[in-house]
């Protein structure tokens, strides 16, 4: 087993009091989730497509506006509770809302009314925010993208991006018609459309000069536009009073080292990219001479980072890796996006809470905020926020300590989380997030992901085992966790083995320890992809020195959700292992699965039947099974998110009752008492939406329970992960 130094304990102990503050100092913390989806107007599918993207607050700070793409519209939320925030509907704006922003009871709605990229159009939109009905418009004479306005709200800038068709020419640029910068004025909320000005941006960048492609736009306290060309790679300054450009430049590459650069199912930190393209998309200033950029990359770079710089381009600081691998080391690293743009920091927000100015950067791959505390010199990583699936935008409501962002994705057509808006707050008390933490291994990031199933450490209170699931493939692994930390560490990694190599077609979903101190893995099968259902024996290094496959009973009926957990029942030459099998198999009755056992001496299988919950929608399975006591403990839940989640209980199981019958024959059905509904904790641990995949559970060798949720690896996933002490009655 792989034991991190002490220098790495050392970090983590860092980590857990830096990034994730103590209680004495204000923190920020998750204080609501809201579901874009009750928004939709009446009448609509509930489960059409909806994305909150850029999101902004009204002047007193009470309602929240965001741009909703799919749904052509923009949606309101009632934040004067900010802990339990209100729909406020929805209004159609006859095109795609592409940004909003707010000034005086107004929302100023840039709107994509293009018929294709080769013919791009435009409008700026006043909406009344009382009323809910569009007031004016004007003409923009190109596909906006960014909306800004100055700080007293007379100026205003639209960044005009006329953007490329990725399928003409592999999405080469350049791509006619150039874009733009629109200046306006504004008063009281509305807009003049005579007044607005365009600046031509033709011949700045060194990359397709020709095309520039405005990406964000931001103003400082003397009116000075900063706006990003992504893709060409440039930022430019512009005075606002006077629509000119007054000075342009590169935004550079970073060398970047200590990467995942390989999608390959395994988290390896080592790799490096040389010259790589910032490609900057939010911008904002920090004050009248800094500006700081999110490097999320659009077309031939992405540096995974920030960058803070003069207006006249001198770089500042630049974060290079630092964000990505504190990002791996609560868990949210996608390793599916290695081989492309890593955590993608795409959304900015900067703003003065509490008397101190935070940078808020924003990573659409990970799912999470960083909040950075700006010290005029290298900003200080202070917190990582989780957030909904692809963090699109913030905005942050100082006079109320609050910050809130949108995100973007919406899964629900596929049984996924819907878009969300999260609403943060700065208070004094402990950091609810993360949970859970990966100490570093060489000053090197171990990381983790999709932890799915847990056993505790022989003898020692607090000390657990996790494994990973198929998501690394290439890298199936064993974690020691302590949880007597706060976060709980994983302390050191143990990788699975066959012949010396990282052993290949796994999904571990379960884990027990024998009396020796070897390890039972119980491995999910998937025919299609050649993956066997089947039982490993692991010594304390990690080499598999038996493989137990499924008796012909069993392999004649089986399908691709199996095995979920392992336990061992008894002592000696009567230990039995018990797996639970997560859904109904082909010979089994619809409403009951199987418990299986296996006796490792007598090589001999048996099973019996759990009957399952009944559930309106969605599935009812099992993910996890642990012995304690007299009992076994199972995990039966639905495979539901957020609103819609029903059924996450623990429910037990009298070991007396566990009579297992010959395969193939009649089975007896188990009587199962329900022990614990964890739908409270999962609603409130962090205040985000119900997470469906509660996967492990177990007691420690003092007898605590714990349990955990499975991040899928940040795929379809916003790659939250709760680990959290279970308080059961009368199991002890």
């Amino acid at each position: 087993m792989t034991t991190l130094s002490r220098k790495t304990v050392l970090v983590t102990a860092l980590l857990t009091t830096a990034a994730f503050p103590a209680a004495a100092e204000p923190v920020f913390n998750r204080i609501a989730t809201f579901p874009v989806a009750s928004n939709l107007p009446e009448g609509k599918d509930k489960l059409s497509a909806t994305s909150a993207e850029i999101i902004t607050a009204t002047d007193d700070g009470m309602t929240l506006i965001y741009s909703d793409s799919p749904l052509g519209a923009i949606g309101f939320v009632d934040i004067s509770d900010a802990k339990a925030p209100k729909a406020g509907g929805a209004l159609m704006m006859d095109g795609e809302p592409t940004s909003v922003t707010s000034a005086a009871g107004k929302a100023l709605v840039a709107v994509n009314t293009s018929e294709s990229k080769a013919k791009p159009s435009g409008r700026l939109a006043i909406v009344d925010v009382a009323t809910k009905k569009i007031e004016s418009t004007c003409d923009l004479g190109g596909q906006p993208d960014s909306i800004a306005l100055n700080k007293d709200k007379t100026l205003g800038a639209i960044a005009i991006e006329n953007e490329r068709d990725e399928e003409v020419n592999d999405g080469k640029i350049p791509q006619m018609p150039a874009g733009e910068l629109a200046v306006f004025q504004v008063k009281n909320g509305t807009v003049d459309c005579s007044s607005i000005k365009h600046v031509t941006l033709t011949g700045l960048a060194g990359i397709a000069p020709e095309d520039p492609e405005p990406e964000f736009v931001s103003f400082n306290d003397q009116n000075e536009i900063a706006l990003t060309l992504q893709e060409n790679n440039e930022i430019v300054i512009i005075d606002a009073a006077t629509a000119t450009v007054k000075t342009h430049f590169s935004a550079g590459s970073v060398d970047l080292a200590g990467i995942d650069t390989k999608r390959d199912g395994a988290l390896k930190f080592t790799g490096e990219l040389k010259g790589t393209p910032r490609e900057p998309d939010a911008v904002k200033w920090l004050d009248n001479n800094r500006l700081v950029v999110a490097n999320e990359g659009d077309y031939q770079g992405g540096s995974r980072g920030f960058t803070i710089f003069d207006k006249t381009g001198k770089v500042l600081y630049e974060s290079g890796a630092s964000f990505e691998r504190a990002v791996a080391n609560i868990g949210h690293y996608p390793d599916k996006r290695s081989s492309a743009k890593g955590v993608e920091p795409e959304g900015l927000e900067v703003a003065t809470i509490g008397g101190q100015k935070y940078i808020f950067l924003l990573a659409e791959r990970a799912s999470v905020v960083g909040v950075y505390r700006d010290t005029g010199a290298e900003p200080e990583l202070v917190q990582i926020l989780p957030s909904g699936v692809s963090p699109e935008g913030a905005v942050a409501v100082p006079s109320r300590n609050l910050l809130a962002t949108a995100n973007e994705a919406d899964l629900g057509e596929d049984g996924g989380p819907r878009s969300h808006v999260m609403l943060y707050e700065l208070a004094e008390g402990e950091a609810a997030y993360p949970q859970i933490v990966a100490a570093e291994k060489d000053s090197n990031p171990v990381g983790f992901a999709a932890l799915s199933g847990l056993a505790a450490v022989p003898e020692k209170s607090g000390q657990l085992f996790a494994v990973s699931d198929s998501v690394l493939g290439m890298q199936p692994t064993i974690y020691t966790i302590d949880a007597t930390r706060k976060p709980a560490v994983i302390t050191e990694t143990l990788t699975v083995k066959r012949d010396g190599q990282p052993a290949q077609k796994l999904d571990i979903e379960g884990v027990a320890v024998d009396e020796k101190g070897w390890f039972w893995l119980a491995s999910e099968g998937n025919t299609e992809k050649l993956v066997p259902h089947a039982l490993y024996h692991v010594n304390p290094k990690g080499e598999i020195k038996e493989e137990i496959s499924l008796p012909k009973e069993l392999a004649a009926n089986e399908i691709r959700y199996g095995f979920e957990g392992v336990t061992i029942v008894g002592s000696g030459d009567d230990a039995t292992l018990w797996m639970a099998v997560q859904r109904e198999w082909k010979d089994d009755e619809k409403g009951f699965v199987k418990l299986v056992s296996y006796n490792p001496k007598s090589k001999e299988w048996g099973a019996v039947r759990y009957p399952l919950d009944k559930s309106e929608a969605g599935w009812i399975g099992l993910s996890e099974i642990s012995a304690h006591g007299d009992s076994v403990y199972i995990i039966e839940r639905d495979n539901l998110v957020g609103d819609a989640a029903r059924l996450k209980k623990l429910y037990k199981v009298a070991i007396s009752d566990l009579k297992p019958a010959k395969l193939g024959g009649e089975l007896p059905v188990v009587k199962k008492i329900e022990a614990h509904d964890f739908l409270p904790e999962l609603k409130t641990a962090t205040n985000g939406y119900v997470l469906d995949k509660l996967e492990g559970f177990v007691f420690d060798a003092s007898g605590k329970a714990y349990a955990v949720t499975d991040n899928d690896g940040v795929d379809d996933s916003s790659g939250e992960t709760l680990f959290f002490q279970v308080n059961l009655v009368g199991t002890n």
